[in-house]
């Protein structure tokens, strides 16, 4: 099988599907071939994903790898959702965004200097912390999608795309249905870290696992908030994007420092 030509058709998919949602968006057009074209090519990022695992007997936990593989699940998060939610607009960020991690997967496959094996319980900690990562990213654009539409919304001229979205409030009941799923899969992935991890400090994940609990902390009151005080718009906006950016300094500021700077494996 050429994976080579699966990453290239996965990325010629996700550009088109971009191409297609920009049209749409401009031309308010109802039908909408950027959804099928999402899912040619999130399918065959999926494929090709699967046959990297199956090549190197498990999966590659590198730097790019590691993004390639949260892409690919972002995105099928948002063609999942599509279903019963208009979310499509969201792709416009996705879809690009996956088909240049793929591509930079692609050019820049992970060696590692040894062949690391995870047991079911590390394997469930790497798992859930990815799914995790996937979904409160996807609350993350839904948040700065929010905002902007806030914006609009608020100046009274909002522009084709903003009102082409859904209203603020299943906007925000979405976000905060992510934010959910998502703290969900945090938890899980902080309490199989404590159980199973033996050393922090030899595997550099002290200031992951701080990180991770500062913004579980954050998003567990932001739900709670929500529920006692009915926080919403710019709270849940900003707390949210805080969240997130601890997370995304949690899972790959340190892979960055040491496979991309340090070109330590």
């Amino acid at each position: 099988m050429n994976i080579t030509a699966i990453g290239i058709f996965s990325i010629l998919g996700y550009l088109a599907a971009t191409g297609f949602l920009i049209r749409e968006t401009v031309t308010e057009n109802t039908q909408k071939p950027s959804i099928y074209l999402g899912w040619l090519g999130a399918s065959a990022h999926g494929v090709y994903t699967l046959v990297i695992i199956e090549r190197q007997s498990g999966l590659n936990f590198g730097f790019f790898d590691t993004a390639s593989l949260v892409s690919m699940l972002v995105a099928l998060l948002i063609l999942f959702a599509t279903f019963d939610k208009p979310v499509e607009k969201l792709g416009i960020a996705v879809f690009p965004t996956a088909a240049i991690l793929l591509g930079l997967d692609m050019l820049f496959p992970f060696q590692a200097q040894t062949s690391l094996r995870y047991d079911w319980p590390m394997s469930i900690h790497i798992l859930t912390s990815i799914s995790a990562f996937s979904l409160l990213n996807v609350a993350a654009l839904q948040a700065m999608l929010l905002a902007i539409q806030d914006r609009q919304l608020r100046s009274h001229q909002p522009k084709r795309v903003i009102r082409s979205l859904p209203p603020l409030q299943a906007m925000e009941s979405l976000l905060f249905q992510m934010i959910g799923a998502g703290l969900f899969f945090l938890t899980i992935s902080l309490v199989s870290g404590a159980l199973f991890i033996d050393d922090l400090f030899a595997q550099h994940l002290v200031h992951k696992t701080v990180l991770s609990i500062v913004a579980w902390i954050i998003f567990s009151g932001l739900l709670l908030g929500r529920i006692r005080y009915g926080w919403r718009g710019q709270i849940a906006i900003r707390w949210t994007l805080v969240g997130f950016v601890l997370l995304l300094l949690a899972y790959f500021g340190s892979k960055l420092v040491l496979e991309i700077i340090l070109q330590k494996h």
